[in-house]
C-alpha cells in the first residue's frame, strides 16, 4: 500500500453525518473580504463587479488578475483554516463509508491546469431593464460578472475513482462552506449547493486549490472550490466542504427554486436547471465616452461562449445597419473569452450607439432582444453602447 492510498484510507469514517473542520466565519468583516478600490469594482451588496471601463488602461491581459476578479457571494466570505479544513464525500454512490481527504493529500494527486471563466448566471441582468424595459430582479449586474483565472487542481473524477464510485451513482453535490443562506422571508436554506450530474463531473470538473499561480484566497473559495467549465457560475461552487454522491437524483434550492428559467416561453412550472451559459460580447470602454471626432481610434472588446471556440466578432458604429468584422487577438478557446479589436473614425458628431456581437463555432450568436425570465438570467442581446464623439 502507498502512502496515499495509506492516507485514503486512514481518513475513511464511517455514519452519514461527518463534521467540517476549520470553518470560520469572517468574524468583523461581513460580506468580501478583498479591498474593493472603486475605480476596479462597482459594489453590489454581497457582491462586487468588474469595471470594463479601466481594464484596457491598466493592461491586465487576458486572465482577469485574482485582486480584480469578481465576487459573487449568496451570504459572506468565510476565512478556514486550510490546515484544519477536510473534504468529506459521501453518500449512496459510494461503494464504501465516507471517505476524507486533507488538502495536502490532493496537491500530492496529479494535478490538471486550464484556464477557464466563472460566469455569473446573472451577468447582464440590467439589460433586461435599462435596454428591453423589463423590471426583473436580483442583482443589477451589467457585463462585469465575469472573470478568466488559470486554474489549478485535482480533477473531480480522480477524486471520486479513489472514494469509490459506484458505477450506479448519477448525481454529485459540493456542498459550500459559506454561512447558512437565509431568505427574505426567513426560510434557512442551509449551505449553498447545486448538484452535477455524474457525466458532468466526470468530463471536466476541476477542484481548485491554485487561481493564476497562487494559493487560492478567501473571497474565491478558499481552500478548494470547483471549477465547472462553461457552465453558469453558481456550478462552481466556492468553499467545498462536503461531497454527496448519490444513486437518486439530488435536490437543491439552487436547481429548482433558484437558477431555472420562468415565464412565458417557458414551461408553466419551469424550466430545466440552467447548464451552459450563452454568447456575450462587451467594449472594453465606459458607456458614454467621449470620443475625438475625425480621430482614428483602437477600440478593444472581449466575447466569450459557453464552451465552443469564438468564431467570429462583428461591430456596428451606427446601431446595427452595418457591421464591420473585428480583428481576433487570441486564439480561440474553449470557455474562455477571446479579445478583439477594430478601428473607427468617426465622421459625424453627436451621439453614437455601438453593437458588438460574436459566433462561436457551434453557430451560436446573439439576438437583438433576449427572452424574458422572471429571475434575469443569461442575457445574450447585443448590448447598445453609447458614445459621444465631439
Amino acid at each position: 500500500m502507498d502512502e496515499f492510498e495509506y492516507n485514503r484510507v486512514r481518513h475513511t469514517v464511517s455514519g452519514e453525518e461527518t463534521p467540517r473542520p476549520g470553518t470560520e466565519a469572517a468574524a468583523g468583516r461581513p460580506g468580501i473580504v478583498k479591498p474593493l478600490p472603486p475605480e476596479w469594482f462597482i459594489p453590489r451588496g454581497t457582491n462586487a463587479e468588474m469595471r470594463w471601463d479601466t481594464l484596457r488602461d491598466s493592461c491586465t491581459g487576458f486572465h482577469t488578475p485574482t485582486e480584480r476578479f469578481f465576487v459573487r457571494n449568496h451570504t459572506s466570505t468565510p476565512v478556514i483554516d486550510p490546515d484544519g479544513w477536510r473534504l468529506t464525500l459521501t453518500g449512496s454512490g459510494l461503494a464504501g463509508p465516507a471517505v476524507r481527504f486533507d488538502l495536502a493529500e490532493l496537491r500530492r494527486l496529479p494535478a490538471t491546469s486550464y484556464s477557464a471563466a466563472i460566469e455569473c448566471a446573472g451577468n447582464g441582468r440590467s439589460f433586461f431593464t435599462t435596454q428591453q424595459r423589463q423590471d426583473v430582479p436580483g442583482t443589477p449586474w451589467t457585463l462585469g460578472g465575469i472573470g478568466v483565472a488559470r486554474w489549478r487542481g485535482v480533477r473531480l473524477a480522480e477524486v471520486l475513482h479513489l472514494a469509490g464510485l459506484r458505477p450506479e451513482a448519477v448525481d454529485v453535490m459540493p456542498i459550500g462552506l459559506d454561512p447558512d443562506y437565509v431568505t427574505s422571508d426567513g426560510r434557512n436554506l442551509g449551505h449553498v449547493r447545486r448538484p452535477l450530474p455524474v457525466s458532468k463531473a466526470l468530463d471536466d470538473v476541476l477542484l481548485a486549490y491554485e487561481m493564476n499561480d497562487a494559493p487560492l484566497t478567501a473571497d474565491h473559495g478558499a481552500p478548494l472550490r470547483l471549477v465547472v467549465p462553461g457552465w453558469v457560475g453558481i456550478a462552481s461552487i466556492k468553499w467545498v466542504g462536503t461531497i454527496e454522491v448519490s444513486t437518486e437524483p439530488l435536490r437543491s434550492p439552487w436547481n429548482t427554486e433558484f437558477y431555472r428559467m420562468f415565464g412565458p416561453d417557458y414551461p408553466q412550472d419551469g424550466g430545466a436547471p440552467l447548464t451552459r451559459q450563452t454568447v456575450k460580447s462587451v467594449f472594453e470602454l465606459a458607456r458614454g465616452a467621449t470620443l475625438a471626432l475625425g480621430e482614428r481610434h483602437l477600440l478593444y472588446g472581449r466575447s466569450w461562449s459557453a464552451g465552443p471556440a469564438i468564431e467570429w466578432v462583428e461591430v456596428s458604429f451606427d446601431d446595427g445597419r452595418n457591421w464591420r468584422r473585428a480583428r481576433l487577438l487570441d486564439e480561440p478557446g474553449r470557455a474562455v473569452w477571446t479579445r478583439w479589436s477594430v478601428d473607427w473614425q468617426p465622421r459625424y458628431p453627436g451621439r453614437h450607439t455601438l453593437l458588438a456581437r460574436a459566433g462561436d463555432v457551434e453557430g451560436n450568436t446573439q439576438p437583438r432582444v433576449t427572452p424574458v425570465n422572471r429571475e434575469g438570467y443569461l442575457f445574450d442581446a447585443m448590448v447598445r453602447h453609447p458614445v459621444n464623439v465631439v
